[in-house]
């Protein structure tokens, strides 16, 4: 696209928002509601902030927008604001079938997103990320490798906060890498329609589909169908990289460009895989096994697809095996926290569904002391990995709302367990009651809205609970 003709799309972009009046519904804790209000005040429209929570709850994004010409209704939502809106932007935690969506779609306004509205107006190459267990690690393996192969990279998405801001400030050349959840997908007013009107993103990737969010979704089936419109966005050269064994995903078809399948093991149609200790895509080595020094055998999938993704985005193969070697891993990923009393511990805190405590489990040797629980996800059933604990797992500590139903799951193979109230508790009788020698694996297996806001806020209350490191 010539320098022209970004201009003039930038140019209708803000035509599009400037004088409208545009309604953000869901502030958020995050930064991306904050981060788009301030774009569209940037941008010269007249925005209305309305939150169910009060303003006590959203201290740190409302100081973010302190000084911002902004209309703020908090601790409830009013129909009149969504029927004068001639734009609602809207949180991904908001159904996009809410019933003061449709009145404000039925009024006339348009419904759209903060990554929408970004993707519209970047002028860099994307690439795009989703799926159940991984897409964080995926996408940080994606910026690593790509600045340290020497090429420009931005990381957003659904690792909090919004690039929007950053609009002015990205070249061209530059990779940016969006991490999108479900959630984000299904806010897509149009993905086709969006994936024809803009040629930025080279590539897509969904790592896998497992069982999640149907407490929102209803369903697996349409928790995939959310997950591939992923697709959607592609541009007519670009590529789309599936898992090959993946149930759903495997399935999947690109409405533009090229269907690349991934594969940890050699296979007919395979475009990426592991051979003999190589990163291959086709004819290319894009690095060794040996050099990747993340923590569990899942990231060696994480670090193909990611592989496979800055090469789209032009990184040399040569400066993508030198780049491997350097990257470490994300926090709260099966992240080695020391020895302390004897006991290896792993933070695993990302962990809020049962399989990704499942993979964790595989990654390490038996003689574990397992902490979970929380809150128990809809729909979720503990049997796989109740068994997965077995002969794994020498005590498990559940603590939170689900407490009991996770140690009946467990005691029901046979596994030793104790139930606590407390994450505070539950650290106390790991160290206390587990055998001397394990490993201590704090990776719950549920949601943390019992009791904290997030799974980082948990992750960071297991962290501090700590007893100190062994000295060496």
């Amino acid at each position: 696209m010539s320098p022209l003709a970004q201009d003039a799309r930038t140019r209708s972009g803000k035509a599009e928002i400037a004088g409208k009046r545009v309604l953000v519904m869901g502030l958020g804790s995050f930064g991306g509601g904050a981060g788009a209000t301030r774009f569209l005040v940037e941008q010269g429209a007249r925005v209305t902030v309305t939150d169910q929570r009060p303003a006590g709850e959203l201290r740190g994004s409302l100081e973010a927008l302190a000084g911002a010409p902004v209309e703020y209704v908090l601790g409830e939502h009013r129909a009149a604001d969504f029927e004068c809106a001639e734009i609602v932007v809207a949180n991904p935690a908001v159904p996009p079938h809410h019933p003061l969506l449709e009145r404000a779609r039925s009024s006339g306004a348009r419904i759209t997103s903060e990554i929408e509205l970004f993707l519209e107006r970047v002028h860099a190459r994307v690439v795009c990320v989703t799926g159940t267990q991984g897409k964080s690690s995926t996408c940080h393996l994606v910026a690593s490798l790509l600045r340290g192969a020497g090429v420009p990279a931005l990381l957003g998405g659904n690792f909090g906060g919004s690039l929007l801001s950053e609009l002015g400030r990205i070249r061209p050349e530059e990779g940016v890498v969006l991490e999108l959840s479900s959630y984000q997908l299904e806010a897509l007013e149009d993905p086709l329609s969006l994936g024809e009107r803009i040629d930025r993103v080279v590539a897509v990737a969904v790592v896998n589909v497992l069982a999640d969010h149907l407490e929102r979704h209803g369903s697996v089936e349409a928790y995939a169908a959310a997950k591939r419109r992923i697709l959607d966005l592609v541009s007519p050269d670009g590529i789309a990289i599936l898992p090959r064994e993946d149930p759903w995903a495997s399935r999947f078809e690109p409405a533009r460009g090229r269907k690349l399948e991934f594969s940890v093991e050699p296979g007919a149609g395979t475009s990426l895989w592991i051979d003999e200790g190589r990163f291959l895509s086709g004819d290319e080595v894009l690095g060794r096994v040996a050099d990747l020094r993340l923590h569990g055998g899942f990231q060696r999938s994480n670090a193909l697809v990611a592989l496979g993704l800055a090469r789209a985005l032009g990184a040399e193969p040569d400066r993508l095996a030198q780049a491997l070697g350097e990257i470490r891993g994300l926090a709260h990923r099966l992240e080695p926290l020391g020895r302390r009393r004897g006991r290896e511990v792993f933070d695993n805190g990302v962990s809020t569904t049962p399989d990704s405590t499942i993979s964790a489990l595989k990654a390490l040797e038996p003689e574990v002391c397992l902490v979970l629980g929380g809150r128990a996800k809809k729909g979720l059933a503990l049997d796989g990995l109740a068994e997965a604990a077995r002969g794994r797992v020498a005590l498990a500590v559940c603590f939170g709302e689900a407490r009991e139903l996770f140690s009946q799951a467990l005691a029901a193979r046979g596994i030793r367990t104790e139930s606590t109230a407390t994450l505070e508790e539950a650290v106390q009788v790991a160290f206390e009651r587990s055998p001397a020698g394990c490993a201590v694996l704090f990776s719950p297996a549920g949601s943390s809205f019992d009791a904290f806001t997030n799974f980082r806020a948990r992750a960071e209350a297991f962290r501090a609970l700590l007893p100190p490191r062994d000295l060496p």
